[in-house]
């Protein structure tokens, strides 16, 4: 009987083992992180987009000058770029495309930093529809089993023709 029972264990260990915190960030567990970061911005869903950030979560913009520079253009927290996508929402249409371009995981597999080039078709009532790109890098920790954003750096970039 007991011989009988250990095959079980051990389809009840897997099982359990699905829920379990994932010992450490992969590349596979983190594209699909960032496209879940997509759709919940795509689909206007604040909620969804905020959650996917630690609470601490900072995000700074900047631009590449025409000398090929960085101009600050200032940082916000989680609540203050919430409360931007929510009135942002109200009045535009929006379109995001993220590529990323590289991952870099910790060798301890607890954070990594994603770069990325994103296109973001923007509408708004009585202006014709323009484009925006950016470059971005975000930083990604292992919280309790759960990928979270730290922030993000978006340094906005002239679209490529």
């Amino acid at each position: 009987m007991r011989g009988a029972a250990l095959p079980w264990l051990v389809l009840g260990a897997i099982a359990g083992s699905a829920d379990a915190a994932p010992p450490r960030l992969t590349e596979p567990a983190i594209r699909a992180f960032t496209q879940r970061q997509e759709t919940a911005w795509n689909s206007r869903d604040v909620r969804a987009w905020a959650a996917t950030y630690a609470p601490a979560a900072v995000f700074v913009d900047q631009a590449r000058n025409s000398q090929g520079g960085i101009t600050a253009n200032g940082s916000r927290t989680l609540a203050e770029a919430a409360a931007q996508a929510r009135r942002f929402f109200r009045r535009s249409k929006v379109r995001e495309t993220s590529v990323v371009t590289r991952i870099e995981i910790a060798p301890d597999g607890r954070s990594a930093r994603v770069f990325s080039r994103d296109t973001s078709r923007i509408e708004t009532e009585r202006r014709p529809a323009r484009v925006f790109c950016a470059e971005s890098l975000e930083t990604l920790i292992l919280d309790h089993g759960r990928i979270l954003s730290a922030g993000q750096t978006d340094t906005a970039v002239r679209c490529p023709r």
